[in-house]
């Protein structure tokens, strides 16, 4: 069985343990889209008193929104074990029996628990993307619409490399440290305006350090075919995305240092 055979039999095995509750897979996918759909609410809130904020009107920010969601919601998925790998692999032994099986270890993390629920954030994601459509009149060429599949992709390699990079501070703390929430979900905040309302330098870590803003920021300028108020080039959106992929490349490097650190926990 090749790796990819085997990282989709355990997704499949995640999802088919999920399906064996299907009240409690349901519940939680709503809970999901409920609790992020009160962040929309906000967004609309503040639009609906001002009107648009520094130029920027509520169909293009909702673009930014449903954009990084998507992304968030489809590494949130993927990454989960990443996430617990402190608590649920290091601590109890059971990452001993990951090392035994002759497969990549980060596939079988990425498919050990693939959470349903994650399909709520994603749904109000696509939702709010057709909101932004409408509002913000997009035409969905074919040029648009593989520039948002690049993004997509290239924010969905971001969000599991600082998932990736969480996991590896495992190796040295134990515990799955909660501080990463503040690139994760924090992210998720800060790439969902655009970046021109921020401060320089807040600007510079969302571009060089955790580039959020190439995954998010520069490829909807693009589908929107608006200029930059920083003066960036119209081509930047075109290929910025493939900073996602850098940023987990650099992950996984430090994952492998990580690894070899790594001394079991003995019997």
């Amino acid at each position: 069985m090749g790796s990819l055979a085997l990282f989709l039999r355990l997704v499949r095995a995640s999802i088919g343990s999920q399906a064996r509750y299907p009240a409690s897979a349901l519940l939680l996918t709503v809970g999901q889209l409920l609790g992020t759909g009160i962040e929309v609410v906000a967004v609309w809130a503040l639009f609906h008193r001002f009107g648009e904020v520094q130029g920027w009107r509520i169909g293009e920010v909702a673009l930014f929104y449903g954009l990084v969601n998507c992304m968030f919601a489809l590494a949130d998925a993927l990454g989960r074990g990443f996430d617990v790998l402190g608590t649920e692999f290091l601590r109890t032994g059971a990452f001993d029996r990951l090392l035994l099986r002759p497969r990549p270890l980060a596939l079988q993390l990425m498919g050990h628990d693939f959470r349903i629920s994650r399909a709520g954030r994603l749904l109000q994601g696509l939702g709010v993307l057709i909101f932004a459509t409408y509002q913000a009149h997009i035409a969905w060429t074919p040029a648009a619409v593989a520039i948002a599949l690049l993004a997509v992709a290239g924010g969905v390699a971001l969000f599991l490399g600082i998932l990736v990079l969480q996991g590896t501070l495992a190796f040295w703390t134990v515990e799955s440290l909660e501080i990463a929430n503040v690139l994760t979900y924090g992210g998720v905040q800060a790439a969902q305006y655009p970046l021109a309302l921020y401060a320089r330098w807040f600007r510079r870590v969302l571009t060089f350090i955790v580039p959020l803003a190439c995954v998010a920021y520069y490829p909807a300028l693009a589908i929107l075919g608006k200029p930059d108020p920083l003066g960036a080039p119209g081509w930047v959106g075109l290929v910025s995305p493939l900073a996602g992929f850098a940023f987990l490349a650099v992950a996984l490097r430090a994952w492998g240092r990580g690894l070899r650190r790594y001394a079991s926990t003995g019997s």
